[in-house]
């Protein structure tokens, strides 16, 4: 409550007009509560990300970003902004359900600065796309899109929160506050996973829910080998390099998976492929089951053709979830095809990629399939310069990092 009434005292230190009477169901009290919830969720289950957020702005510092912008802005954004100056930039920062990333109010100043730059064509602002009454609060970063607070105070929808896409302009709808917003986020973070919450490794991930699968029977007879099939792509070798892009996406396991023994490596593609197979039903079929016993076992792969019993079965699932449209069942059949026959550090990456798709603790399974080792810092482009994996290339970086060593 202490820290509650100094946020009071302070916005009092604002022009009247920022606390106007029509707009108190905008409140600084339910920002701050709701910042409480978020705070002391992030710090226990997600500590990096918690270490993204800014420290507060003080009143000075917003009164001068309203005389810039020539605007009001909400008391919701105020209080906000009294609690946290934004969030700092990286892949480890705080970012909302939208994946936007809060700005401060440097950041405020310049984006909105920008978004009123732009050259709307005939009629623009008669088409709301942008209007110099909207401020930008936070960015998507690697565009112009993020979200709008209204901060026209004649208007019934001052302090309403919308979102603007580069595409189709600002569309309001979002909440009709930024204390509804943060209030229903933070009930967002304490329903965790069932609102699409994932944590791993200190840091939070918003993932959308992973969609229903469909049923499919197993019984249905192997085809003969003349049957008109999608062939399978058997050009694939266990010594196929992996360019490192297919390492990036996956950040810190990506590392971890570049600097692993081949052997630990060997094992976790085994053992992701068998749960990407149970996950889409792939190892209800006796062939598919067969062979990956036989591959945990150490047996080595059957020569690949296209006639075999498992070449049958896989081609005969990949035509049915194409008729289907079930591209992440077509897909799968991929993914086993290259984990039996292809390079393990391929397999390993993709199927983690698909699962990703399907399940919400990918990350954690392939950290565990991996052997739980320690992880390794965020990799950058001289993490990837430096690396001597002969089963990876990394030679552009390589060649970056021989010209710009430091």
């Amino acid at each position: 409550m202490e820290l509650q009434q100094h946020v009071l005292e302070r916005l009092q230190l604002l022009p009247l007009s920022v606390a106007d009477s029509r707009v108190s169901h905008m409140t600084a009290e339910l920002v701050h509560a709701s910042w409480g919830r978020i705070d002391a969720w992030l710090r226990e289950h997600a500590p990096r990300t918690f270490a993204t957020l800014r420290p507060p702005a003080d009143a000075d510092e917003i009164a001068a970003a309203q005389a810039e912008l020539g605007v009001t802005l909400p008391p919701d954004l105020v209080a906000s902004l009294l609690r946290h100056n934004g969030v700092t930039e990286g892949r480890e920062a705080f970012r909302l359900d939208t994946g936007d990333r809060l700005l401060g109010l440097s950041e405020i100043a310049g984006a909105t600065g920008f978004m009123r730059g732009i050259d709307q064509g005939p009629g623009g602002e008669a088409e709301d796309y942008w209007l110099p009454g909207y401020v930008k609060f936070a960015a998507y970063d690697v565009t112009s899109d993020g979200l709008v607070t209204d901060c026209r105070t004649a208007r019934n929808s001052f302090g309403a929160v919308g979102r603007f896409f580069d595409e189709t302009g600002t569309r309001f709808g979002k909440a009709e506050s930024l204390g509804d917003y943060l209030a229903e986020l933070a009930d967002q973070l304490e329903r965790g996973q069932a609102a699409g919450v994932v944590t791993f490794n200190g840091r939070l991930f918003w993932e959308g829910p992973p969609p229903a699968r469909p049923k499919y029977r197993a019984d249905e007879p192997l085809p003969a080998p003349d049957e008109h099939l999608p062939e399978l792509d058997l050009s694939l070798s266990p010594g196929d390099l992996l360019h490192v892009s297919h390492l990036e996406g996956h950040e810190e396991l990506g590392a971890l998976i570049a600097i692993l023994p081949f052997e630990r490596v060997a094992e976790a593609a085994r053992k992701q492929l068998r749960r990407l197979a149970v996950e889409t039903g792939l190892d209800d079929y006796r062939e598919v089951e067969a062979a990956l016993d036989a591959w945990e076992r150490g047996a080595a792969p059957p020569q690949p053709t296209q006639t075999s019993p498992l070449a049958l079965r896989l081609r005969s699932v990949f035509a049915q979830a194409d008729a289907a449209g079930d591209s992440t069942r077509r897909w799968a059949v991929e993914r086993m095809v290259l984990g039996i026959w292809g390079s393990p550090y391929r397999s390993v990456c993709e199927s983690a990629e698909l699962r990703s798709r399907i399940t919400l603790d990918w990350r954690a399974d392939l950290h565990a399939d991996l052997g739980d080792p320690p992880l390794p810092p965020l990799p950058d482009e001289r993490f990837w310069g430096a690396l001597r994996n002969p089963a990876i290339d990394s030679s552009w970086y390589a060649a970056q990092y021989a010209e710009h060593p430091s």
